[in-house]
């Protein structure tokens, strides 16, 4: 048996690979799609429009957790879940940033609809978890997290 050295091995595979992408089996550059306008929105009810929502309702069937006092705005922990029948997304926003929505999450129904993650806040502000439905409903809960030092540029 003969023995490849590692830079055949490397001209072997590179070989390979551009055969598969000639004959199309190997992806082509991947986009991650993302909703640009609801992330420039200014407000809840702008980006729950945006992401093709109705009127947002308040709820107890979801929950938002997070610090009732921050001391950095750069890194406040905060967290969304909901027990709503048919969620298929979860959104945080902070209602005095420059742009309101801070992140989106897609639920299945192979996940947990329980999420957590930092956000940063320039400013003492109610955060909101917004959960949709597949039935049109949009539900939200809110906190007010007070910030003593600034994290979107303060």
């Amino acid at each position: 048996m003969k023995v490849q050295t590692r830079r055949q091995m490397l001209a072997t595979s590179a070989r390979v690979a551009s055969l598969l992408a000639a004959a199309g089996f190997l992806p082509g550059i991947a986009h991650a799609a993302w909703p640009k306008a609801a992330f420039e929105s200014k407000s809840l009810a702008d980006a729950v429009k945006a992401l093709g929502g109705g009127a947002p309702a308040a709820s107890p069937d979801v929950t938002i957790t997070g610090p009732d006092i921050a001391e950095n705005g750069a890194v406040v922990p905060v967290g969304a879940s909901t027990t709503a029948a048919g969620a298929t997304r979860l959104l945080l926003l902070v209602e005095k940033n420059p742009n309101a929505l801070a992140a989106v999450f897609d639920l299945t129904g192979a996940i947990e609809p329980n999420i957590s993650t930092r956000v940063k806040m320039a400013q003492t502000s109610n955060v909101y978890a917004v959960a949709m439905t597949s039935d049109g409903r949009v539900l939200y809960a809110a906190k007010e997290i007070k910030v003593t030092l600034g994290g979107c540029g303060g």
